[in-house]
Parts: C-alpha cells; sequence; structure tokens
C-alpha cells in the first residue's frame, strides 16, 4: 500500500485555525481494507446470493405469507453485508480520490458485488410477474409481511419499463461500466488545481473565494475556474454526452415517456406534482431572484453585476470566522430548542468520529450524509472552512444524518427515503439554525445581513436548482438529437441562468463552461429538482410549526421514522398538507418573498 501524504488541516483553509477539526472513524464498519472481515463478508456475500437465488427462482408464486417474508428477511441481510463493504470501499475513497490504492479497492469491491449479485436479477423480474391478487393476499395475511408493501409498490412501478430476463442481466453486469465515467468525472475534479494570487488550490477552495469579502479576488477566482474548466470541457463534455446517450438507449428500451420519468419513479413523485412545482417556481423567478438580486446590486453599489458577485457578502458584513466548536454549539442548540431528542441523536456525530469536516488537497469536494447500512450509522462529509454558510451546511448534512437514524428502524428495504422527502430533514435543520441564529441578532444591520444570507441560501436551493432542472431537460432532449459540442452544451446553460438570474448580472466570457463541474449531472440525473421540492415542502412545514406548535415535534419525529414506507401525501397528511395541490408550493415560495419583503423595507 503507497504511503499517503499527510495534509494540514488548517493549511488548506488559508492559515485559518478553525479549531480541533473531526475525522471519521470508519473503524466501525471495517478495521481496514486488508481486515479478515472484509474477506468474510466477500465471501458471505457470494454464498448468500447463490443461495438465495436457488431457494426462489422461479419460486415466488408458490410462497405462503411466512415464507415470503422470509425471503424477504434475506434478501434485506444480503442488501445490509453488500451495502456495508460499499459504504466502506466508497467513504475511504471519498476522503482520498487522488490516492490509486483507495479507487483500486473501491472499483474492485464494486466488480466483485456486482458479479455476486448478478443471480439475484430474478427477484425484481419474477416478483413483477405475480399477479396483483397474490401480492395483496399475501401482504394481508400477516401484518408484519404487509408493513413491506411500500417498498414492493415501487418495485412494481417499475412493471411496465421491464426487460426480458437475459437482458435486465445483461444491463446489471454492464451497470459497472456506467459507473466508470462517474469515476472519470470524480477523479478529473479532484484532480484540477486553480492558481489565484501565486496560490495553488482545490476546486472547493477556489469556489469559496467566490464568497470573499474582497471583489478583485472573486474576479480572480471566477476567471481562474474559467480557465480551468475551459482546459478540460472537452472531457467534461464527453461525460456528459456519453452519458445523456446511455440514458436515452436505456429510456428508449424502457419505454419511458421521457428522460425525467426514470428519476420521478425513484422519487416516488407524480410528474405533475414536480411539474407544477417547476412551474410555480419559475413564474416566481421575478419575485424572487431577479427581486433580491436588484436589491444586492444596489446594496453592492454596482451600476451592473457580475457572476462573482452572486454569491458575494454584502458590504457590511464582517468576514467573520467562525470556529468548529463555535459551529457545534450553534447547531446543538437549535437542534435541542426544537426538541431535546434531535440533539441527542445528533451528538455522537461529533464525538465518535461520524463527520470528516476539513477541506483537504484531493479530498471528494462539496458535503453530503451517507447513511451506511441500517446496522450501523451515517457519516457526514463537509468541506469545513469557517464560513457563516458553512455552520448551515453542518445543520444541513446533521439533518440528514438525524433523519437517516430515525429512520434505519424500518431495515434496509423500507429505510430510504426518496429524495423528494430525503431533503425534507436537511432544509429543516438548516431552518431551525437559521431562527435560532436570527433570534440573538444584536442589530437591525446584522439581521439585515443574516436575512440576506438565507435568502440566498433559498434561491441557490429553489431558483438555481429548478434552472438546474430546466438546464438537464434541455441537455437530455438536446442529445437524442445527436452528439453535442462542448459549445452546445454551453449555449444550453446560459439560456437557464440569464432567465434565472434576472437583469442585474453580465456573464463575463467563460461562465458558459460553469455547468461542467456540478456533481449532481453526472451522478444522479434530475436530482436537483428534489432540492426545491424539500425546500418548498419545510417552508410549508415550517409555517404550519409556526401557527400550531402543539404536538408538532412529535408528528415530525414520526414522519422522519417512516423512512420510504409512506408515499409523501401520507407522510404530510397529520400537518394538513397536500403536495399535489398547486398552490402548495407557492405557500412555500411566500416565505422566501416575505423575507425579501422584510428586506426591501428595511430600505426604506
Amino acid at each position: 500500500m503507497s504511503v499517503r501524504p499527510v495534509f494540514d488541516a488548517t493549511a488548506t483553509a488559508g492559515g485559518k485555525n478553525l479549531g480541533d477539526l473531526p475525522e471519521w472513524d470508519l473503524s466501525d464498519l471495517y478495521p481496514a481494507p486488508d481486515a479478515p472481515e472484509v474477506k468474510r463478508d466477500l465471501d458471505w456475500l457470494e454464498d448468500a446470493c447463490a443461495r438465495f437465488a436457488e431457494d426462489y427462482e422461479g419460486k415466488l408464486g408458490a410462497l405462503d405469507a411466512a415464507g415470503f417474508l422470509e425471503m424477504i428477511r434475506r434478501h434485506e441481510k444480503i442488501e445490509a453485508i453488500g451495502g456495508r463493504i460499499m459504504s466502506y470501499a466508497g467513504l475511504r475513497y471519498y476522503q482520498l480520490t487522488v490516492d490509486a490504492e483507495r479507487a483500486k479497492f473501491l472499483s474492485d469491491c464494486q466488480e466483485k458485488i456486482t458479479h455476486y449479485t448478478t443471480p439475484l436479477v430474478f427477484f425484481t423480474l419474477e416478483l413483477n410477474r405475480l399477479d396483483d391478487d397474490v401480492l395483496d393476499g399475501l401482504f394481508a395475511a400477516d401484518p408484519e409481511l404487509g408493513r413491506y408493501k411500500p417498498a414492493f409498490d415501487r418495485i412494481r412501478a417499475m412493471k411496465p419499463h421491464q426487460l426480458s430476463d437475459e437482458m435486465e442481466h445483461f444491463l446489471h453486469d454492464l451497470g459497472v461500466v456506467g459507473d466508470a465515467w462517474e469515476r472519470l468525472f470524480d477523479e478529473t475534479i479532484a484532480g484540477l488545481t486553480f492558481t489565484v494570487d501565486g496560490e495553488e488550490m482545490s476546486i472547493e477552495s477556489t469556489l469559496n473565494l467566490l464568497t470573499e469579502q474582497d471583489r478583485s479576488k472573486r474576479e480572480a477566482a471566477a476567471h481562474e475556474l474559467a480557465r480551468v474548466f475551459g482546459e478540460n470541457i472537452k472531457t467534461f463534455a464527453r461525460v456528459h454526452n456519453t452519458q445523456a446517450k446511455e440514458k436515452e438507449v436505456m429510456d428508449r428500451w424502457r419505454k419511458m415517456p421521457s428522460a425525467q420519468h426514470a428519476r420521478h419513479l425513484a422519487n416516488d413523485v407524480e410528474p405533475e406534482v414536480v411539474e407544477a412545482l417547476r412551474n410555480a417556481v419559475v413564474n416566481a423567478y421575478p419575485r424572487l431572484s431577479h427581486r433580491y438580486y436588484e436589491l444586492k446590486r444596489k446594496w453592492l453599489g454596482l451600476d451592473r453585476m457580475q457572476v462573482w458577485d452572486r454569491n458575494a457578502p454584502l458590504p457590511m458584513e464582517t468576514d467573520r470566522i467562525v470556529g468548529w466548536d463555535e459551529a457545534e454549539k450553534t447547531v446543538m442548540e437549535a437542534y435541542a430548542g426544537f426538541d431535546p431528542r434531535m440533539a441527542e441523536i445528533a451528538e455522537p456525530f461529533f464525538n465518535k468520529g461520524w463527520i470528516d469536516a476539513a477541506a483537504k488537497p484531493g479530498k471528494a469536494p462539496g458535503a453530503f450524509a451517507h447513511p451506511t447500512v441500517t446496522d450501523a450509522h451515517p457519516y457526514v462529509l463537509l468541506n469545513y472552512l469557517g464560513k457563516p454558510r458553512d455552520v448551515m451546511t453542518l445543520a444541513h448534512e446533521l439533518g440528514h444524518g438525524v433523519h437517516q437514524v430515525l429512520a434505519a428502524g424500518q431495515g434496509e428495504m423500507l429505510a430510504s427515503t426518496p429524495l423528494t422527502l430525503a431533503e425534507t430533514a436537511s432544509v429543516f435543520g438548516e431552518m431551525l439554525t437559521f431562527r435560532a441564529m436570527l433570534a440573538k441578532a444584536k442589530d437591525q444591520q446584522e439581521r439585515k445581513v443574516m436575512l440576506a444570507g438565507k435568502v440566498e441560501d433559498m434561491i441557490n436551493t429553489v431558483v438555481r436548482q429548478i434552472a438546474f432542472y430546466d438546464f438537464e431537460c434541455k441537455l437530455h432532449e438536446a442529445r437524442r438529437g445527436g452528439e453535442l459540442t462542448p459549445e452546445d452544451i454551453n449555449v444550453l446553460w446560459m439560456s437557464v441562468q440569464a432567465e434565472s438570474l434576472g437583469e442585474a448580472f453580465d456573464f463575463m466570457p467563460g461562465y458558459e463552461t460553469f455547468w461542467a463541474y456540478i456533481p449532481h449531472f453526472v451522478h444522479s440525473p434530475f436530482y436537483v429538482y428534489a432540492y426545491a421540492f424539500g425546500d418548498g415542502l419545510v417552508n410549508a412545514l415550517y409555517a404550519e410549526y409556526e401557527q400550531s406548535p402543539e404536538g408538532f415535534q412529535d408528528k415530525y419525529f414520526e414522519m422522519l421514522k417512516a423512512g420510504g414506507s409512506k408515499h409523501h401525501k401520507a407522510l404530510l397528511e397529520p400537518f394538513g398538507l397536500d403536495a399535489t395541490d398547486p398552490k402548495f408550493w407557492d405557500k412555500g415560495l411566500s416565505m422566501i418573498e416575505g423575507f425579501i419583503d422584510e428586506l426591501e423595507a428595511m430600505e426604506d
């Protein structure tokens, strides 16, 4: 194994001392990549998959309720062991994506697990050939088995799009090839270096400069990002072209009515609900982003805004660095203020090695919470640089973590929440933290800075993500007509940027390539609308919390504990909310409008 370099976390934070930043302890999954436990579990998995196929292939229709339940439990155990191995391999890789040994270990595990689980492909295929009456009878016969009905409803939603058994086996085996394009994207992004004012830095640190008070620094970072993206644009265009074509072929064979349809099925959400959300947000652009950025342009004293001013701090904002201890205290107090149970669930993340916080060279950019498996615990990745926004990111990812801990009780098949609902706890955690901080604002100016920051976050979560969604829709539609040049993709990107950001902006040459670094486009097409869905849903939930606080916490915890065991309609019913009502989204958007109203009133 190669010796891995040791990086000084504070050096990569621009020399700022952020305190003692926690690192992951992955030994809760496995002691080491060469530990005997890894081999033991891989061997078990190979055997368990073969025996599962031997015992059940061609026999699902003959099982009684007890036999069917036993089969599900065996399937869940296989999912848990396979998930544990892949979680460990993936998390190690994300800590240092440029390390060849980690990349190889991840790839080897992926290939072995794909190979071992090939005999299981029959499971969903055969299941979808059973009559509804047979399954309904089994679920009705045993309440414990009946609990799994929502998971099987989701599997059976794919029934009209199922191919022949042989074809499904072929596609299962081919999956690792598609993953290689994601890996190429990840490794290219992690390997990029940017030089700003003579200092060499990663993409994460360079993007962070776009939030600096010093305008010349923001401008230099934006131009450097454009230069490096431009130099690598052919690679990024190749990844997008290949993946969009692969998706088009898959969708055509599966008879999907649109490029987005598979995501809607996976999210257990009706296409018309997503369309209503998209239309509500696009119609609100003038009332939200256009109006806010016009205000910001005045605050910054500019005739025109440039793209490097979009996330600029306000002139009256301080360059205050928030140390890790303060960030932890802020979020934990906000969580405890809502309900002590929430802080109790969040605490081990900080003191048991469940968070990896420092921004380091080669580490995966961005932030995420990975649920791993239901008999372990989630892990949170951050690139913490001490900005007030980073505190919000901590609150966000920790919200995911709390949700994942609570939902784990549902077991492997039901714990996983559709993306549209997976953002609920994270955005709610952010809102709690924001409200707690806003309540402590010492004067009108501090309140203004905080409100503006929150509005920007909401615009980034709602307006920006819906613009991303529109870009993806256009990209996949255009790719169906043939190969796209980098310039073609650039044009599609710019077509949604001006529309969503408004008249206040000019766009520098090079900004047209900024689609290149967004990981969601590559890793999970059409994921992005889930952020807007989650934000709108949480705004409506929070309004409900303010209006009817009595008993809200218990209902909220029940919703999180449900994981993926209920449809969004059933989950929101106890709160008197319904996402299928087109007016529902206006309720969420009106909260953002209310904040902008307050900011405008401060100008008078």
